[in-house]
């Protein structure tokens, strides 16, 4: 793991990250059936800690895709902010980043935006971090997060 320079507890928050995963995927398609598949991810801190980059190969059932996570850290705010680019639509502006922070060792990000026509809100959370392993969930909500429907969850592993 790359040394990065003291910081708040929160600024930390993704320094677990930093290095080679293994990642097992399950996404829920439109229908409601489950689709899993093995990944791997990279991520490295840039701007001395501030922001990283987490970038994705997918072994998908209809072929090999990419994808990256770009985080930045305010200082000010004590938030991290989160970008996706998907390798499948690289040029569709970017979502509103999904904004929050890490508390008690579990970090939880949300969005507002528009999600085919409908105003949703989008949910990730980091948690069950070790030395070697987290987990990530995405989760949408279209009641203002009276209720989730969590799409797609991530199982990461440290490469030997």
């Amino acid at each position: 793991m790359s040394a990065l320079p003291e910081s708040t507890d929160n600024q930390r928050g993704f320094d677990f990250e930093v290095g080679s995963w293994t990642v097992r995927h399950r996404t829920k398609r439109p229908t409601g059936e489950w689709v899993e598949f093995d990944g791997t991810c990279i991520n490295r801190p840039l701007i001395g800690g501030q922001a990283n980059v987490e970038e994705h190969t997918f072994q998908r059932p209809i072929g090999v895709g990419h994808g990256i996570a770009l985080r930045a850290y305010d200082p000010t705010t004590e938030l991290w902010a989160i970008w996706w680019v998907d390798s499948r639509l690289p040029h569709l502006p970017l979502d509103p980043p999904v904004v929050g922070r890490f508390e008690g060792g579990v970090g939880t990000f949300c969005a507002d935006s528009l999600l085919d026509g409908v105003m949703t809100r989008t949910r990730f959370i980091w948690s069950h971090i070790t030395a070697t392993s987290a987990r990530w969930e995405q989760a949408f909500s279209t009641d203002s997060g009276a209720s989730w429907d969590v799409n797609w969850v991530m199982q990461f592993q440290r490469a030997a």
